[in-house]
């Protein structure tokens, strides 16, 4: 029996290999899709595969869309995708959505009980608790897209409580492995988008850069697996071939192994974490040769214990990282903020927004609201960041 999918997302990256993926299965049906501003590349998608019911995030590309293109219906602006997910009649949403835009249909397919396959990190970092307590309310289930992740979910498959003892997140270093903090100093936005190993949108590629994105996985991990924040480990591993270890009471480690190729975690997520045929490169370790390990320096990069300390502050202050982080990082891209100037203008906005109660996802919304606010206003005061 197929499985009918909506994809949030569609025309970013994980959005597009998880299309080719459905090019190639008999097992799901496409119901709809989204993206946040590229509508041509939306409609191109949607008649491409014969949906005809879209969203734009961008309610102007939303309009655009529906001038455009007669052959089914255009959903517009946030409260569009919500409806795109309600309405779409799905028993499995892709969540590629990027930011904190990606929290509202979280939600909304959560609330529906509908199964989430969910490569939206933010999701998780800002809602936490009450989006995995939704899960269970609805009974939906909530799968993982990402190489860490979907490494864990397999290793921990069938284990007892009580029988597995730390989980290890790998981390390639990004492109400034090694650098000392001084080296950081006058990075280009070019250079830090040049990241070794993984293809990857803007956003997500400088949160690599900067390590925040393994701040941002932790805290997925913590909430995924109901793992506490001490028995998570960050290790850089350059080669990317090792995705994932847990260690076992026994002291025994188990290692998650392959090329680096998101396809392999997307295909897992939207099979209900099945292992099926995917076109990918099979690992030869005598051609790998050599794997190597070294711990993070958070000198050089703070912002993983940033995310640390907002995780473990509780209560707001992750949606408070993530907010200054895309304020952040959105800046650095328009070249209006240095590098190092990023985790400057995200420990600044901590420290004027302590970490509040989050007693429903109002209060998380407000505190977004409010962490872009500040952090908007440091960018327009530099003698206010202290790199």
């Amino acid at each position: 029996m197929s499985r009918r999918l909506l994809i949030l997302g569609s025309t970013g990256s994980i959005g597009t290999q998880a299309l080719d993926l459905v090019e190639r299965s008999d097992e799901l049906e496409l119901v709809g899709l989204s993206a946040r501003s590229d509508w041509e590349a939306l409609v191109a998608q949607a008649q491409r595969f014969g949906v005809s019911r879209i969203a734009l995030a961008n309610p102007d590309a939303a309009a655009r869309a529906g001038e455009a293109w007669t052959g089914g219906e255009v959903l517009g602006g946030p409260e569009g995708l919500v409806e795109l997910v309600i309405g779409s009649g799905a028993d499995l949403v892709l969540n590629a959505l990027v930011g904190s835009a990606g929290l509202g249909p979280t939600v909304a397919a959560l609330g529906e009980g509908i199964d989430l396959a969910l490569a939206n990190k933010e999701s998780l970092v800002v809602g936490g608790e009450l989006v995995t307590q939704l899960a269970r309310a609805t009974g939906a289930q909530l799968l993982p897209v990402d190489s860490e992740h979907t490494a864990l979910h397999q290793l921990l498959a069938g284990r007892r409580p009580g029988e597995v003892q730390r989980l290890t997140i790998t981390a390639s270093g990004g492109p400034f492995r090694g650098r000392t903090r001084a080296e950081l100093e006058g990075v280009t936005v070019d250079q830090a988008l040049a990241h070794p190993t993984w293809a990857m949108g803007g956003k997500i590629t400088i949160d690599s850069a900067t390590l925040m994105n393994k701040g941002l996985e932790v805290m997925e991990a913590h909430h995924l697996f109901a793992t506490p924040y001490e028995r998570i480990d960050v290790v850089v591993h350059p080669q990317s071939i090792v995705h994932g270890l847990v260690v076992l009471a026994d002291g025994a480690q188990l290692a998650h192994l392959g090329h680096p190729d998101m396809r392999v975690a997307i295909s897992y997520a939207l099979h209900d974490g099945e292992s099926v045929d995917v076109p990918t490169r099979a690992l030869s370790l005598s051609e790998v040769a050599n794997l190597s390990f070294e711990p993070v320096d958070e000198a050089a990069f703070p912002c993983l214990r940033l995310a640390r300390e907002a995780a473990m502050a509780g209560g707001t202050a992750p949606c408070v990282l993530n907010a200054a982080n895309e304020v952040a990082v959105h800046a650095f891209l328009d070249g209006r903020l240095t590098f190092l100037g990023m985790p400057a203008v995200i420990e600044s906005t901590l420290e004027r927004l302590p970490a509040g109660p989050v007693r429903a996802f109002e209060s998380l919304y407000d505190a977004d609201r409010e962490a872009r606010a500040v952090a908007g206003e440091l960018l327009e005061s530099p003698r206010g960041i202290s790199a």
